[in-house]
């Protein structure tokens, strides 16, 4: 078995490092402990926050042991990687709130069974800080012109940087020298949104305890089309079932672009990667079944094989005709609507803005008026429509919104 950087390599983790060749010597001698950081700013991690996640699986299948390292402390600063403005200042209870939520996420992911991996939280050490010893022990390690120097301060200094976002670098550096003090933790990881902050950690731990450490970052996914990876019309893609449901979650991968398929494939799921270029080969309509293979395998990762077959399933009965070769459409999102308004009649706008398929009524006007609306298989186009108990079958209604997003309605006796 390799050390895990090739594993990386071959499925395109690999942007930029310290120093691969020395990195790649040192995990192939020893096993070593390395740690990537989640700042908990909301109570679930989204499909953006992945790749150093499947990062961080990798290289433990390789035998080195993760340290996921939960931002209770760094979060009440706000990393300004990334970021135009000022992130939103929260109270340290509900930045420990979401941290406890997000714990339970990282173990789909990471195995911590044994203490094969361990789940850090930075406030542990970053909570009681003594500012003026802080600034005279470590803040003395940093050139303020070199921060300048970094991609991120540049671009937040053209739109304001706050003094207390200024010291997020110094923070997130510390947490390196603790982890390398108190777990010989050698290399850190995440995207190459955090290259500056990573390298500064790298040269504030060999500076204080004069280490050997190393810093890996990966690329910045986007979609095919140039989008930010893990958003929708509606939002983020929120790993939380109760924000994303699990069928919406496996819908989103079985819509991405064929182009991105192989490349998704080799960052979200664990198929070998001989499989994964195989399926990638395929085109046309067959591609389609690579697409169910990505949503079927990511699904299962993050909810669980039960509610990945149970989606796979509803995906297909919704593209049936009518729901005919498959009958389980359990897992399509729903509301109850009662008989009595049905029977009334309800305007076509009324009833898509009351689903997840459209957020207002004036999105469901132009769902309509554009040709995007069905029920029960019945196209509307005109908004004037009322739908009543003639577009009933078998006790409710199933809504579509363009060609791949399905809603069911229940009747309600």
């Amino acid at each position: 078995m390799g050390n895990g950087l090739d594993v990386l390599k071959e499925r395109g983790f690999v942007k930029q490092c310290t120093d691969f060749d020395k990195l790649d010597e040192c995990m192939s001698k020893e096993q070593i402990s390395f740690y990537v950081g989640v700042d908990p700013t909301g109570k679930s991690l989204h499909v953006g926050h992945m790749v150093p996640l499947f990062a961080m699986a990798h290289l433990q299948r390789a035998g080195h042991r993760p340290l996921a390292v939960v931002g209770g402390g760094t979060a009440l600063i706000g990393d300004p990687s990334g970021k135009t403005e000022m992130r939103k200042i929260q109270s340290v209870e509900q930045i420990q709130q979401n941290a406890d939520s997000i714990k339970k996420q990282l173990g789909r992911i990471i195995d911590f069974s044994d203490d094969k991996a361990l789940l850090l939280n930075n406030y542990e050490w970053l909570g009681n800080l003594n500012y003026i010893e802080f600034l005279r022990d470590i803040g003395r390690h940093f050139s303020v012109n070199r921060m300048l120097s970094f991609e991120t301060y540049k671009m937040r200094l053209e739109t304001g940087l706050s003094f207390i976002e200024f010291n997020y670098q110094l923070l997130q550096s510390y947490d390196f020298l603790v982890l390398n003090q108190e777990y010989n933790c050698k290399l850190q990881i995440g995207g190459d949104d955090q290259w500056g902050n990573i390298v500064a950690g790298v040269d504030l731990t060999r500076r204080v305890e004069g280490n050997e450490v190393y810093g890996l970052t990966f690329p910045l996914v986007t979609r095919a089309d140039g989008k930010k990876m893990g958003k929708t019309e509606k939002g983020a893609v929120f790993l939380d079932p109760d924000m994303f449901s699990p069928y919406e979650y496996f819908q989103y991968w079985r819509n991405v672009a064929d182009a991105d398929v192989e490349k998704f494939l080799m960052l979200f799921t664990f198929l070998p990667a001989e499989e994964v270029k195989e399926l990638g080969k395929l085109k046309d309509k067959e591609i389609n079944r690579a697409k169910e293979v990505l949503a079927y395998e990511q699904t299962k990762i993050i909810h669980g094989e039960e509610a990945a077959g149970k989606a796979k399933e509803a995906a297909r009965s919704a593209f049936s005709a009518a729901g005919a070769a498959v009958q389980d459409k359990s897992a399509i999102p729903s509301i109850e609507l009662k008989r009595e308004e049905l029977e009334k009649g309800i305007n076509v706008m009324d009833l898509f803005s009351l689903t997840e398929l459209c957020s207002s009524k004036s999105e469901a006007r132009r769902l309509v008026s554009q040709g995007g609306a069905s029920v029960n298989g019945n196209k509307i186009t005109d908004i004037n429509t009322t739908v009543d108990t003639s577009y009933e079958e078998e006790g409710e209604l199933l809504l579509k919104a363009g060609k791949k997003r399905y809603f069911r309605v229940l009747i309600n006796e």
